[in-house]
């Protein structure tokens, strides 16, 4: 494997003989998920009051104007700008438009090359082949087996990829999270290989054609990232996505920027648009990486947007309106949300969300749902559904996240969501699949009693598939026995949009309720 040379290695060279060194900036995003827009600290869509207060983040207006004033302040020096996939999913602008915006975003903006992310196959394989055609990007993925399908090949996904950049031949390779069979739609005729020996084949053929500068742009997270690091030889970089892990030296609680795996730098920019990371790296003439260097940049009001770019979203921000104002179905009834009910109690928006989630992976072997009452901002009233409405119920753009627990976890997470009953405190658990029983009046942490799992006792070593939103999953209000559970996966399909399939696949019209799921003592 090519190590990153130690000082002491340097100095040893050979005395007076020349060495070529060439530096390659490489400035890169990842999980942008259709953030068009500025987005809030809640990686939602930006107010235009809170944004005109300079309280938002990133938007590709944003990163346009970075990156366009990082190209001008490293002219004629070696600059690639790349992305680690998921461009598609998460925002009104990509419900609106598939695709159409972030390929045009990322053409006036310039990538150098894309990996092809999970959420690119959210609505097929036919999806993604449009939006290659529409981006002026090549995009790779080498653990891609194509070769059975009638819609995606080699003209829309490379295998690999040759940059030349400076005169220097930079070599691309990539992979994409094998699970994405599982956590989006690729359809049965795209074949997913080990990421391992996907990308060491890849590596294998690029360096038998001379190349010795090779980059991993992946989209599988940073612990499969890692893994990579220590599994395929001859890798210079992983410049990663997936995970949305934040890389900062500045920021506490980041893992460091670049962060060493056998010697290999790995850095990711967390997602959203929030960050650009520019990682630099300095090569010897045998094509060893001597330095690894750099930081994320945050994107914050001290970034300018471009105007250019910034007046085409609000052009295409039009339409958005009008998807808000779209009617879903009808209420048979007020569907009450308030907070000082679903906080409390039981509440029909609780159940109407909750039932959702669990609905929506229930073929996954999924039993449980938590919904946590504080994401739950208002009520819907009785007659007509718009999907503006159901924004206003749940307008974080949370995501489904799906994970493993045991009965004792879930428990613990009962007992953490009654434990601020007296405050008001979102962590209130509205759930489906189960029911419960609590004593406000007894110490927290003693409050939770009759834990059913549909007619079953719950068995507190037993385990059980469990769905919440993805704030919840990574430990928001309190739930932190589950920021590190098994199995988890964060990033599925809006929340809103899950809850407006199920009010439309019940044929439009939703009587909310309660039926005792919880009970107060």
């Amino acid at each position: 494997m090519k190590r990153l040379l130690t000082a002491s290695a340097a100095l040893a060279l050979t005395a007076g003989m020349a060495q070529a060194e060439y530096t390659l900036h490489i400035l890169h995003i990842n999980d942008l998920h259709s953030r068009i827009e500025p987005i809030n600290r809640f990686d939602s869509t930006c107010s235009a009051e809170d944004d005109a207060a300079g309280e938002c983040f990133g938007g590709v207006a944003r990163i346009k104007t970075f990156i366009d004033g990082k190209r001008a302040e490293l002219e004629g020096e070696n600059v690639v700008v790349l992305d680690a996939g998921d461009q598609f999913q998460g925002s009104l602008m990509y419900t609106t438009y598939k695709g159409d915006v972030e390929a045009e975003m990322m053409n006036a903006i310039g990538f150098d090359a894309m990996a092809v992310g999970n959420h690119e196959f959210d609505d097929g394989p036919e999806q993604l082949a449009e939006f290659a055609g529409e981006v002026d990007v090549p995009i790779v993925s080498g653990n891609l087996d194509l070769s059975q399908s009638n819609v995606l090949g080699d003209d829309h996904v490379a295998d690999h990829l040759i940059l030349d950049v400076g005169g220097e031949r930079i070599g691309i390779v990539s992979a994409l999270a094998t699970d994405t069979v599982e956590t989006s739609s690729p359809g049965p005729n795209v074949i997913f290989q080990d990421e391992v020996e996907a990308l060491q084949a890849d590596v294998d053929a690029l360096t038998a054609e001379g190349v010795t500068k090779i980059i991993a742009l992946t989209h599988v997270g940073l612990p499969r990232d890692r893994q990579i690091a220590g599994g395929v030889t001859g890798l210079d970089a992983i410049v990663g996505g997936h995970s949305h892990t934040t890389f900062s030296n500045t920021e506490e609680g980041a893992e460091a920027y670049p962060t060493m795996v056998n010697d290999v730098p790995i850095v990711q920019a967390y997602a959203y648009s929030k960050y650009v990371g520019h990682l630099t790296l300095v090569f010897d003439d045998d094509g060893n990486v001597t330095s690894a260097t750099g930081d994320t940049a945050l994107m914050d009001a001290s970034v300018e947007p471009d105007a250019g770019i910034a007046a085409r979203i609000a052009e295409l921000a039009g339409p958005i309106e009008e998807l808000k104002s779209r009617v879903i179905g009808d209420a048979a009834d007020a569907i009450e949300g308030a907070r000082e009910v679903c906080r409390a109690m039981e509440c029909p928006m609780g159940n109407l969300v909750a039932d959702a989630m669990l609905d929506r992976v229930a073929d996954q072997g999924v039993q449980i749902a938590i919904q946590n009452g504080g994401g739950l901002r208002a009520s819907i009233d009785a007659g007509e559904i718009t999907m503006g409405e159901v924004l206003t119920v749940l307008p974080f753009q949370n995501t489904l996240a799906t994970f493993s627990a045991t009965g004792a976890d879930i428990v613990a997470a009962l007992e953490n969501g009654v434990s601020q009953i007296e405050e008001g405190a979102g962590r209130f658990p509205q759930v489906a699949g189960m029911t419960y029983a609590f004593d406000a009046a007894a110490e927290p942490g003693s409050r939770i009693s009759d834990v059913m799992v549909g007619d079953t006792p719950i068995d507190m070593d037993a385990t059980y598939g469990v769905v919440t939103n993805n704030y919840v999953r990574n430990g928001g209000d309190g739930y932190a026995m589950f920021s590190t559970a098994a199995d988890a996966y964060d990033f599925g399909p809006g929340l809103e949009l899950v809850v407006a399939d199920y009010i439309a696949d019940l044929g439009g019209t939703y009587t909310p309720y309660t039926d005792g799921r919880i009970s107060a003592k």
